[in-house]
């Protein structure tokens, strides 16, 4: 098979399957690892692809769709399995704080429904709007700079707020994870130190990401693998993954 062939192969797979693995591919083409990653940086100067640890996802995966109105309608039925999670971990009488994320609206939501008291904070205006209509949450806005892309506060101020609470649970959104330094990663500066503030106040940390965020990783790194509890996702990822995530303490909900 000709190099032009292979890289087309490669493409049509992802379209199909959303992410590659260097091994698989190489097992596929019967051609050697490094001659897979020289095909993966071929396409992804191309534009056609981010390479991941161990493999690659198409390039619009992940973050394209950065504004909250873009990605409340993405994998809803994933994000509705992880907010299930959550809220079943979720004791009556608790304090928890939802970060910025699609997914803890609707965490939010099943709240907002239910019969538990519990008071939360949050950094999101359409959580604190999802659960006005229960009084008996208790809900607690940082306040600070809004930043209207995620429509919700991060920065200073909002981070002297959430470091006045001592939280039973976080539940934290994230762009990704980079598997070559057990690092958790988000957009930028602002969001990383905002998260950071809420994973140091809470007794248990918990990450809610979809299982494609295993595979990509964004350009602030926030936290490290030992820093939280657990990752509560749609679908366990690949063995090697795990392990590392085992290794480190974290459990895979």
């Amino acid at each position: 098979m000709f190099t032009e062939e292979r890289l087309d192969r490669i493409l049509q797979i992802l379209q199909a399957e959303g992410m590659v693995k260097v091994k698989d591919l190489s097992a596929l083409f019967q051609v050697t690892e490094d001659c897979i990653r020289k095909d993966l940086k071929s396409l992804e100067n191309a534009g056609k692809l981010k390479r991941t640890y161990g493999g690659a996802l198409l390039s619009q995966d992940y973050p394209l769709k950065r504004d909250v109105i873009d990605r409340r309608d993405t994998n809803i039925e994933k994000k509705m399995l992880i907010a299930q999670k959550a809220f079943d971990l979720i004791s009556g009488n608790e304090t928890i704080f939802l970060d910025i994320s699609t997914t803890n609206i609707m965490v939010a939501d099943l709240l907002a429904k239910s019969h538990k008291r519990v008071t939360v904070v949050t950094n999101m205006i359409d959580i604190m709007q999802t659960l006005a209509v229960n009084p008996s949450i208790v809900a607690i806005g940082t306040g600070g700079i809004m930043y209207h892309t995620v429509n919700g506060f991060m920065g200073a101020a909002a981070i002297e707020i959430i470091k006045q609470y001592s939280f039973d649970r976080a539940f934290i959104g994230t762009c990704g994870l980079d598997l070559t330094d057990n690092s958790i990663t988000t957009l930028g500066v602002e969001d990383g130190l905002t998260k950071r503030a809420a994973i140091a106040s809470s007794r248990h940390k918990y990450l809610v990401m979809e299982k494609d965020k295993f595979y990509f990783n964004d350009s602030y790194k926030f936290a490290h693998f030992d820093d939280i509890d657990g990752i509560i996702t749609d679908s366990s990822p690949d063995e090697a993954t795990c392990k590392k995530l085992y290794s480190a303490g974290v459990t895979i909900l």
